[in-house]
């Protein structure tokens, strides 16, 4: 692929003196800048080094990560998790503060988090950086976003791309993707086959908007004429600053949950809340013939959400299946476990309440949700008034 070269893998020209002028160079004059791009990977190093553990074979400069996977034989069947995902246009909204280091945190919450749901620990990630100019230090503050959440995650950065496509995207438009690849035990991974009558759900809270519902976001600002860099009294702040709120990160808190003998055992099912909203995103994650109803009263959506509700002139409810309105994290448990569970979270930070019980029985299901992305569970809908 054409553009700057992978991250883990410096191009020697980077430190030759006598290598060509990037201003006589074909590939320059068609946009293309391969000593900017070499220069990015320089600025990256240090923070993706710092991602490494001795499971990381060859350090920087491989064309492909190596990943000692040796651990795997002390399994008795070894199931191998793997996901990919990117931001979104919460991106565009980095681009117009030019503020682009906490985008990679977003990236890291939208992939390694989809890999802990199925109990699975992270062991891997690389990530793709596509832009139509490559700004060395814009490119390492994305890059040092992503290995910051991917050290609190305990997840290896072990390479990934950088392309420049001028002509295709503007000098300072870029899109972020990445993938991630965990391990799990087959008997211990969760699901809907775990989950059982009179399961609690438990709500985990988000940080904010995380990284799904963008454009609506900026539709609605767009149409009241409210600019990312303007200070806002409602939202508490400049406005972009506020939507960039990076994503929570529960990989972490939720692996010492699952490896607690006291809550571990309890957690039937996870789900982690992001495009299509509460309801979609649990049914996902519950049993066919299953049904749940989410108690609105249980939490109070937090501000950001409530602002852009007002100046969308809708209410909450409307844009359920689009944000996560203050839930970035669902877990089907016990009730035995849930007490344990949600005390085991807070102590990492992570604020949790009982949001609804499974019930698995017939019932009339007008109005409820039953699944989404190809998923069809169980039945889940948002029922009552949410806390003011």
């Amino acid at each position: 692929m054409t553009g700057a070269p992978n991250p883990a893998a410096p191009n020697p020209a980077a430190r030759n003196p006598a290598a060509p002028n990037p201003a006589a160079n074909p590939y320059a004059e068609a946009g293309v800048d391969t000593a900017a791009g070499d220069l990015a990977v320089e600025l990256m190093k240090s923070a993706v080094a710092r991602t490494h553990g001795p499971e990381v074979l060859g350090g920087v400069g491989g064309f492909a990560g190596l990943f000692d996977v040796s651990f795997l034989k002390n399994y008795h069947r070894p199931l191998l998790a793997t996901s990919t995902d990117g931001v979104g246009t919460k991106v565009a909204i980095a681009q117009a503060l030019d503020k682009h280091d906490t985008i990679g945190q977003d990236l890291v919450g939208m992939v390694v988090d989809d890999i802990v749901v199925v109990g699975a620990k992270p062991l891997f990630m690389t990530d793709y950086i596509a832009c139509g100019r490559v700004v060395p230090e814009r490119i390492a503050d994305i890059v040092a976003g992503i290995a910051r959440a991917c050290a609190e995650t305990r997840t290896a950065l072990v390479g990934g791309e950088t392309a420049e496509h001028p002509g295709l995207l503007g000098p300072d438009d870029y899109d972020v993707a990445g993938a991630a690849v965990g391990a799990v035990e087959s008997d211990a991974v969760l699901g809907s086959e775990r989950v059982a009558d009179g399961d609690l759900v438990i709500a985990l809270g988000s940080s904010g908007l995380h990284s799904n519902g963008y454009s609506l976001v900026r539709h609605i600002l767009s149409r009241r004429g409210i600019g990312y860099a303007d200070r806002s009294s409602e939202f508490g702040g400049v406005v972009g600053e506020v939507l960039l709120e990076p994503t929570r990160l529960y990989t972490a808190p939720l692996l010492r949950v699952l490896a607690d003998p006291a809550t571990g055992p309890g957690v039937h099912a996870i789900s982690h809340v992001t495009g299509g909203g509460i309801a979609a995103n649990l049914a996902r994650v519950l049993p066919l013939g299953s049904w749940a109803e989410v108690e609105r009263a249980t939490w109070s959506p937090p501000p950001v959400f409530r602002v852009l509700s007002e100046l969308a002139g809708s209410t909450l409810e409307s844009a359920e299946g689009t944000w996560n309105l203050g839930i970035g994290m669902l877990v089907v448990a016990t009730e035995r476990a849930s007490d344990g569970i949600i005390a085991k979270l807070a102590t990492d930070g992570i604020p949790a309440w009982t949001a609804g019980r499974v019930t698995i029985g017939a019932r009339e299901l007008s109005g409820f949700e039953h699944g989404a992305k190809g998923v069809n569970g169980g039945a889940v809908r948002l029922v009552g008034r949410y806390r003011s």
